[in-house]
């Protein structure tokens, strides 16, 4: 079989590899469960690939994503569900229907327009999914009954934490300003440290939960993403451990051969590099 820029033949390498007796043992063993993670995984990379600003690697990573796509499609086709071509009418219809201005007569004379059109023409299509639901004697919602429940559970917690708040702010349960969050915040760190006090292993991971959470939502009143923010932190924390790195190898050692007093003053000095200068 040859490698091809026709979908087909990804189809037809993935049936291959699912077909029973003749495919791959490793394949023939996974279920939809068992291949989240790796969906998930390479959704990651996609990100890390753009985030790098590296084209090459983005190509081979869309092409990691895409057969993670084939992969769930043709397992939901082995089981009566659906197939590849499902899933492509069910997003091309879905991307029709939510651009009327662009493939109907409707008009969106900015992207605010455009948008409002789009969560107007979500919720009709919620709406219809629920009534078709219900017709087959399933529950109305098929993430739960409650509000919140259509939020994915898998999503990096920061920001499910975002979309979280959000979603409930949209129904008028949220702070009106930012400052009454920082209020929040200092008691919810009382509450940590109280439990750091009772040494109390289960009121730490929950006192630090509800930190974590307020710190969330006042980047959320501020318009700072808390998961983007992160990131940026991350970043420039590898930067300057990296510089540490770098001056004690100048210096003919290493990390092992270092101690912290002597990495926190590195590190003081790599505070005031030019950022991207350790790297």
């Amino acid at each position: 079989m040859k490698p091809s820029k026709d979908i087909s033949r990804l189809l037809e390498i993935m049936t291959a590899l699912r077909t029973p007796e003749t495919g791959c043992p490793w394949d023939l063993e996974q279920d939809f469960a068992s291949i989240v993670p790796y969906t998930i995984e390479e959704a990651y990379e996609v990100a890390d690939a753009i985030e790098r600003n590296d084209l090459d690697d983005l190509r081979d990573e869309l092409g990691d994503l895409l057969l993670q796509v084939v992969y769930h499609a043709q397992m939901a086709s082995e089981a009566g569900a659906f197939d590849f071509g499902d899933v492509v009418e069910a997003v091309t219809t879905k991307m029709i229907r939510r651009h009327p201005h662009v493939f109907g007569d409707a008009r969106a004379a900015d992207g605010g327009m455009a948008k409002g059109q789009w969560e107007r023409i979500k919720a009709e299509e919620k709406a219809e999914k629920r009534a078709r639901r219900l017709a087959r004697g399933l529950p109305a919602e098929d993430h739960g009954a409650g509000y919140l429940d259509s939020l994915p559970v898998n999503m990096p917690a920061l920001t499910r934490a975002l979309k979280l708040q959000g979603k409930a702010a949209k129904v008028g349960f949220d702070w009106a300003e930012a400052e009454p969050i920082l209020a929040k915040i200092e008691e919810e760190i009382g509450e940590f440290r109280e439990a750091l006090r009772q040494n109390d292993a289960a009121a730490k991971a929950d006192e630090f939960g509800d930190v974590l959470f307020s710190l969330v939502n006042l980047g959320r009143h501020l318009d700072l993403d808390a998961e983007a923010a992160l990131q940026g932190t991350n970043a420039k924390f590898k930067t300057r451990f990296h510089a540490i790195e770098n001056a004690l190898k100048e210096d003919g050692r290493t990390l092992a051969d270092s101690n912290l007093e002597e990495m926190e003053a590195l590190w003081q000095k790599a505070k005031t590099l030019p950022s991207g200068s350790a790297t």
